[in-house]
């Protein structure tokens, strides 16, 4: 089959497991987990390719890929349901030296440079597929050019007590990257790797084999591919990246992602025409609040039938409170009914969950006061049903039916 060439194919590393996100992901990959109402997180690096006018991308599942799967589909509501390019889910298969399960990010990228090759492009963008922010990776691309760099890497500076959870790079003046090092314990520098790369993929190509054919080597990006471009003197820039940008790779940092979309006061704008964020769409009416209802400061998603109170929280579609039930600084995800006198505070809620009558989910850090590290968001995994007059406390991972 012939295939257009394209300048830059994006590859989304979408197959982690989110394993710190526990009874949100037992089920399905973490870029499938539901984020901001409407979204999920892999919407953000699929809408930034679109809007960047990047039209051909391969996604990389492995972990628990179905419910992924299914929501990307055939990528129309990205706009890359295309016959020249489009989205393109990519597993790991069985080839004639045999069958292989991805084993690193360098490894996933490696077993699919068949499909790179097709569309002949002179860069590859390689992305997380669970990140939040908004980039036009168009620049970036521009800058990888013009400063004929063999990679460049998309960094943002973080707190210096932060730094040892990242991999970090040092960089000169002119921006030329120097050192790199993987969370190490005594930073030298405070710039941090997004995870979103921009290769020559000729030159990517090369290390990528070669790091394959090396057995004792890390088959991962910052294990091995980029120590061993810079050992090599190869040109690798960093490119500064000042927006909002979130690793929701925790509990705690899942719901504050979700609660700064309440805050006036975060710079990451889903209202932008500029720069749409798609999603798949549910196709519910509109969302009702009926005469009894209180709704302060939360996102309500379309579908949502509110008879209850909610106050500084997120519901997405289809979510159903009932009257005398209270919502307060927590996350509803899709389809969940909340019953008549049950009290939901700083929690996170599956979807297609029914939460009975009169039951406590979360509590009130200030409720904690004397022992703080007895807090912290509770969570009830998807499809789980809560017995009336249950009490799920601060901090609780409820993955079976309670």
């Amino acid at each position: 089959m012939y295939h257009v060439k394209k300048e830059c194919v994006a590859m989304i590393l979408a197959g982690g497991q989110g394993s710190r996100l526990y009874a949100l992901t037992q089920d399905m990959a973490k870029p499938a987990v539901p984020y901001g109402g409407k979204y999920r997180l892999i919407d953000f690096p699929l809408s930034n390719c679109v809007n960047s006018g990047f039209d051909t991308v391969g996604i990389l599942t492995q972990y628990q890929p179905l419910v992924l799967n299914e929501y990307i589909g055939n990528g129309h509501p990205w706009g890359l349901d295309r016959v020249h390019g489009g989205v393109h889910v990519l597993a790991p298969y069985e080839s004639a030296s045999g069958a292989s399960w991805y084993t690193g990010t360098a490894n996933a990228i490696y077993q699919n440079i068949s499909f790179i090759d097709r569309y002949q492009p002179d860069y590859v963008a390689i992305l997380a597929g669970d990140h939040i922010y908004k980039m036009d990776y168009s620049k970036m691309l521009q800058c990888h050019k013009q400063n004929k760099a063999d990679a460049t890497i998309a960094v943002l500076e973080v707190p210096w007590e932060e730094a040892p959870r990242f991999g970090i790079m040092t960089a000169n003046e002119e921006g030329v990257i120097t050192e790199f090092a993987e969370k190490p314990k005594e930073p030298k520098s405070n710039l941090a790797s997004m995870g979103v790369y921009i290769y020559s993929w000729e030159t990517l190509k090369r290390y990528l084999i070669a790091n394959e054919n090396d057995t004792t080597a890390k088959k991962d990006f910052g294990g091995n591919i980029i120590p061993d471009m810079l050992k090599d003197g190869c040109k690798m820039m960093a490119y500064h990246f000042d927006g909002y940008w979130k690793d929701v790779g925790t509990i705690d940092s899942l719901w504050e992602a979700n609660m700064d979309l309440l805050n006036p006061n975060i710079p990451l704008d889903l209202h932008d025409h500029k720069w749409r964020m798609y999603s798949r769409n549910p196709v519910m009416p509109p969302h009702y609040a009926g005469e009894h209802s209180q709704i302060e400061n939360s996102m309500v998603a379309e579908g949502c039938n509110i008879e209850g109170t909610v106050d500084f929280s997120i519901l997405f579609a289809g979510v159903k409170i009932e009257q005398g039930a209270v919502v307060r600084d927590s996350i509803i995800m899709p389809n969940t009914v909340v019953k008549s006198g049950t009290i939901v505070e700083y929690a996170i809620i599956g979807e297609d969950c029914v939460v009975g009558e009169n039951v406590r989910v979360g509590d009130r850090p200030e409720a904690m006061a004397d022992n703080m590290d007895d807090w912290g968001v509770a969570i009830i995994g998807h499809n789980i049903k809560v017995s009336p007059d249950k009490v799920v406390g601060p901090k609780a991972m409820i993955s079976a039916d309670l």
